[in-house]
Formats: C-alpha cells, structure tokens, sequence
C-alpha cells in the first residue's frame, strides 16, 4: 500500500479506509482526511444552495410571471420545499446557513441572474421574503 493522494484519490480513500478499520490510526493520512471531510461538508453547502436557490427561482417566477402560474407551477413549488425541507431533515445542521447573510446573498444572487438570463427580467438584489416565509408551504408572493 501507501497510494499518494495526489497520485491517485480513489486508491488512496480505499487505502485509508481500510487503515482506519483495521485501526492503524498512526498509518492513516490524517491532514488530506482532514481535507476530504471537510470537502463533503462544502459539497452537502453547495448541494443545499442549489436545491433552495431552486425554490427561490421558483417563488420569483411565481411572483413575477403571473400571467403563466397555473396549478404545475404550484405543485413545482411544493416539491422543492418537500426537496429542501428533506434535506433539512437529513443534514439539520444545514439550517444554520440560514443565519448567514452571505450565503444567503449568493444563494439569492445565483437564483436571481439565472432567472434573469432565462426570462430578462430583473429583480431585487436581496432576497425579499424571509427564509420561514420561503418555507411556509402556504405562502406565494403576490
């Protein structure tokens, strides 16, 4: 054994797991493990921004086309708060992205240009509901 991380990752997570099962801890390549979780982490952030920014995409259309909502439109919107809300559910310390405004903002600015690039509409540069709001099943923007 003894793959190098930067040779080949894959060998190398296989390596280091079976290290770590066999409990050959003073063998293991802590600070790239260190590296890989905290990656997972970043990956699961991101994976959650998408899918909520997904949901404001959705609430904006529903506000800002109004001529087009239609009950498919309603239902969309129902299934990305059910994929958020499981998400939540799954990883609940997810929710304390919430409390960061700066996330927020670029969740907010990402869902905001990607709908302005699809319909050219423009929209406000913060986000203007609150996230219980946004969750709210019952609430669609005027």
């Amino acid at each position: 054994m003894d793959t190098s991380y930067d040779n080949d990752v894959v060998a190398w997570a296989s390596e280091q797991a079976a290290l770590l099962r066999s409990g050959k801890l003073d063998a293991i390549d802590v600070l790239n493990i260190a590296e890989e979780i905290e990656g997972v982490a970043r990956d699961e952030e991101r994976e959650f921004g998408r899918r909520f920014g997904s949901l404001l995409m959705h609430l904006l259309k529903w506000q800002y086309q109004k001529a087009w909502r239609c009950v498919y439109w309603r239902e969309t919107i129902a299934e990305k708060r059910r994929v958020v809300s499981y998400h939540l559910g799954d990883t609940p310390s997810l929710s304390n992205l919430f409390d960061d405004q700066d996330w927020l903002d670029i969740v907010w600015s990402d869902a905001a240009r990607r709908l302005r690039d699809e319909t050219g509409l423009d929209f406000p540069e913060r986000c203007p509901w609150p996230v219980t709001k946004v969750l709210d099943g019952d609430f669609f923007p005027a």
